[in-house]
């Protein structure tokens, strides 16, 4: 058996997080505050002030459900809140061992969010994001990477913390499915993607809530986060596909990351019927000419979904981090979480041991380069 790589887990961003800002910037940095457990927020009663605005914000417009700050209700108790926080590796090395991984690959959990409008503090916050991450991958042995996140309003800083990434230990570059006021498929993204091809890290679409226009359009609390964070990388996927995008930067790899795979057969009959291509582009072919991969969750009708990606295309995470302890139940925690997802693959008798070696090693390491 190969090396598993664990492509989705996250960190649970902490207040240490914030002593790498540059001083100049110490008066505006994120900071812990608390409200009653008695407010519309309930157990959420912990949350980031960020510039006047609070994150998490489990209800109203614009909310969204987060595990960041620990001292939330819903998290303080866990006992591996540290190790959430990437504060105690060696518990996370432990969780690793458990969960039948060799490595991780961190995404973050606040920054998932939509945090200002001010573009020179978003380059400050992603910097101090990055620079704990590299500090945690110099301590990790190689066993945790990371995804870089770019501040994507100032072009000139993203293409910097791209190569700051590269030299301290990411596998990859952040993205949400639609950042700002601009899908992926805009030129405005392309001199990253040209930077990110030529350092050899791919452009990951994770589920998240970038777009502020869309966030206050749905109400958390009836729509959960479907609409503003789920749908957004299909429509990555739609737009990129139809505009033909990875055709102009050839050998950069795209993957798309906690959305799921059952979405790919209704996004290709969509494509169908405003683009013309031969009738067998519109399956396998497409993920290998295009160099996409696609996370599926172990739910999903695997053998169905192998008809539209094929095996080579697939790869699998356990969503660590944003897991509740001891349960498969997606409704006790992120509905991605799939902790034993390791054994549960390896127990299916749908797929060949080879095929489901294949997802859970070779896959990863070619979307990540690791």
């Amino acid at each position: 058996m190969g090396r598993v790589v664990d492509v989705d887990t996250h960190i649970a961003e902490p207040p240490e997080m914030w002593d790498f800002l540059d001083p100049e910037w110490h008066k505006r940095r994120p900071v812990v505050v608390q409200v009653p457990d008695d407010t519309l927020y309930g157990r959420v009663d912990h949350m980031w002030l960020i510039d006047g605005q609070i994150y998490p914000r489990p209800a109203g417009r614009g909310g969204n459900f987060l595990v960041t700050p620990t001292a939330q209700a819903n998290v303080r108790d866990r006992v591996d809140r540290k190790a959430r926080e990437l504060l105690d590796l060696p518990m996370r090395f432990e969780d690793m061992q458990a969960t039948n991984v060799d490595s991780q690959v961190v995404y973050p959990t606040l920054f998932l969010a939509y945090l200002t409008h001010d573009a020179a503090y978003e380059v400050e916050l992603c910097k101090a994001y990055n620079r704990f991450l590299a500090d945690v991958w110099a301590k990790a042995e190689d066993r945790i990477r990371y995804v870089v996140i770019p501040p994507l309003r100032n072009i000139d800083a993203a293409v910097s913390e791209l190569r700051f990434g590269k030299e301290h230990g990411a596998c990859g570059v952040f993205f949400r499915g639609i950042e700002g006021d601009k899908t992926l498929d805009d030129p405005y993204f392309y001199p990253v993607y040209e930077e990110a091809q030529s350092l050899g890290l791919p452009i990951c679409i994770h589920q998240g809530q970038g777009a502020p226009a869309l966030n206050f359009l749905v109400d958390v609390s009836r729509s959960h986060t479907f609409t503003h964070g789920r749908i957004p990388p299909v429509v990555a996927f739609r737009n990129l596909v139809s505009n033909k995008v990875p055709e102009l930067f050839p050998d950069l790899r795209w993957g798309f990351i906690e959305t799921g795979a059952t979405w790919v057969p209704f996004a290709m009959y969509q494509l169908r019927g405003t683009l013309r291509a031969d009738r067998d582009f519109w399956g396998p072919r497409l993920f290998d000419e295009y160099n996409m991969w696609v996370s599926y969750e172990v739910e999903e009708d695997l053998p169905y979904l192998m008809q539209y990606v094929g095996e080579d295309h697939l790869v699998v995470g356990t969503d660590y981090g944003h897991h509740t302890p001891g349960t498969t139940d997606r409704l006790a925690a992120d509905p991605s979480a799939q902790v034993h997802c390791v054994s549960q693959m390896r127990s299916r008798d749908d797929i060949s041991s080879a095929t489901a070696e294949k997802i859970l090693t070779d896959n990863a390491t070619a979307l990540y380069g690791v």
